[in-house]
């Protein structure tokens, strides 16, 4: 204080103004640093913030995920199970049909039980013809002869004739 009066400003000297200058700069730096420290604070804050969400949406996506899996594995298993009845359905169908098929074919190409005991009787028949011939001398040697496959019987070329015309000839037997 020059002069001893109250009030006057006083010329700052340079050394004055360099420590002012030194002075305010410190304290900007410690408020920047108080900054930097919240900022940091705020920073790890966030990131265990954003980290549990981060997890807790990963937890939700996988509890999704799992469960959309199982869904599509019981409907897979359901598929399964219903393919397996319906494959077994229509192989069962197929083969009843098949059989049935077959079986209407015998029936068309195999002659009924009637045809069968007609056909029978008729062997009978034939058999006790051939019986009666067999037992009158009518066991006979017969052929097909000539180009158009007539039959022939072999007889006694110098044997008797008989019959009103004499042309029944006596049978040869074999």
């Amino acid at each position: 204080m020059r002069g001893g009066i109250v009030g006057e400003a006083e010329p700052l000297t340079e050394t004055l103004r360099v420590g002012l200058l030194l002075e305010t700069a410190q304290a900007q730096q410690r408020v920047g640093e108080e900054v930097f420290a919240r900022l940091r604070d705020h920073l790890q804050t966030l990131d265990v913030l954003v980290r549990s969400e981060v997890g807790r949406a990963a937890c939700e996506t996988l509890e999704a995920l799992s469960s959309e899996a199982q869904q599509a594995e019981t409907a897979l298993r359901r598929l399964r199970q219903e393919t397996t009845v319906r494959v077994l359905t229509w192989s069962t169908a197929a083969m009843v049909l098949s059989a049935a098929i077959g079986l209407v074919i015998l029936r068309l190409l195999l002659p009924s039980s009637a045809q069968v005991n007609a056909l029978r009787a008729r062997r009978a028949h034939y058999a006790s013809d051939v019986l009666r011939l067999r037992q009158f001398g009518g066991a006979v040697d017969l052929r097909r002869c000539g180009t158009t496959g007539r039959l022939c019987v072999r007889v006694h070329p110098n044997g008797p004739r008989y019959g009103r015309h004499r042309d029944y000839l006596l049978v040869k037997g074999p």
